[in-house]
């Protein structure tokens, strides 16, 4: 999204007879003249002019020489005393609805720079919406951290706008995305990734938002698509989609989309990722796929730690012969055997009551 660029308005004094007549004169010369040395950017000038005339309370004098001082203030970098000025000037109920809905917008503008977010939603109330009122209140919101409030109005910002540039695109994708609106967000991705065929990152971004959905086969598919394209992948990029499902509590779904990856040559199998995977799936409580993917890890790499892992996964799963075997490999090898004795004694001892438990049965 663009940055909202705060135009500084002057204060355009209206050139109506009947406007003129309805101020005592020598109010009107002095405004005038602060009008004109603002503009030359005779700021000195344009504060003495105000401050050489007085006028009656409550009048409209007084409202038009507030906001006068308001707009000076603002031209010379002095936010605070600017909005103080225009403040008094529009409780006064003395300007016309024009100056109104003027002074209601460049009051929410000079709360967005002093970061009074709120302010900026109450000042535009009644203000007839345009582009720049959706922006500077999609912002405002942005700010306040409520996207559930700033996506319709961007929604209808851009609606009918037969170009949308990148930015907004991505806001709108990680703002769909930060509601839990997903299928929304990919919509938004799918556009970018119209623009960037060739990109990685796009092709990233979309299948993290289906991941992020819970559709993992629709991610890994995304994912084989630009595969096919021939586009490259690093071994570090797909790793992070994996860590997310990972990160999520979901490691049943990162394993899925890890075992798919390794299967359709996403990613090279090695000895890491074959061990990540077997991780997974026991995070998962798939112990039987656990047991498999270790077996195998056993017999490649021949190490301790792998048979002692396998030994633990057959045990669990009451497979005491098999974890008993294992655990003799890891011995063999060279395992801790302080974990070993401990996995065989209670391995032993389970063994014992379940024939116990079968003598009293029969």
């Amino acid at each position: 999204m663009r940055r909202l660029l705060f135009g500084l308005t002057l204060c355009a004094l209206t050139a109506q007879a009947s406007f003129a007549q309805s101020i005592a004169p020598e109010v009107f010369r002095a405004l005038q003249a602060a009008q004109a040395a603002q503009q030359s950017g005779n700021f000195a000038q344009a504060e003495q002019a105000l401050k050489s005339v007085t006028a009656k309370p409550e009048s409209l004098e007084q409202a038009l020489l507030w906001r006068s001082a308001g707009y000076l203030a603002w031209a010379q970098g002095n936010t605070q005393q600017a909005l103080n000025m225009l403040e008094q000037a529009l409780r006064s109920d003395q300007l016309t609805p024009e100056q109104v809905a003027e002074d209601r917008l460049n009051l929410a503008k000079l709360s967005f720079s002093l970061k009074n977010y709120q302010h900026v939603h109450a000042y535009l109330q009644g203000v007839a919406v345009t582009d720049e009122i959706l922006e500077l209140q999609i912002q405002a919101w942005q700010n306040l951290g409520r996207l559930d409030k700033a996506l319709p109005l961007a929604e209808r910002y851009l609606q009918g706008k037969s170009t949308i540039s990148e930015s907004w695109l991505q806001f709108m994708v990680a703002a769909n995305a930060e509601v839990k609106h997903y299928a929304a967000a990919q919509q938004w991705q799918k556009r970018i990734l119209q623009r960037n065929p060739n990109q990685l990152r796009a092709w990233q971004q979309l299948a993290a938002l289906q991941q992020m959905a819970g559709n993992y086969a629709q991610a890994l598919a995304t994912l084989r698509t630009a595969y096919s394209k021939g586009i490259t992948f690093q071994a570090a990029d797909l790793d992070r989609l994996i860590a997310l499902a990972a990160a999520s509590e979901q490691p049943w779904q990162a394993a899925r989309l890890l075992a798919g990856m390794l299967q359709h040559g996403i990613l090279p199998t090695s000895l890491s990722s074959q061990e990540r995977l077997a991780q997974l799936h026991w995070q998962a409580r798939e112990y039987q796929a656990a047991a498999q993917q270790y077996a195998e890890l056993a017999q490649q790499s021949g190490k301790g730690q792998h048979w002692l892992s396998l030994a633990q996964l057959e045990i669990q799963q009451s497979r005491w012969d098999a974890g008993l075997q294992a655990l003799k490999r890891a011995e063999q090898v060279g395992a801790d055997q302080q974990q070993i004795a401990a996995w065989r004694d209670w391995a032993q001892s389970r063994i014992a009551l379940h024939q116990q438990l079968a003598e009293k049965s029969s």
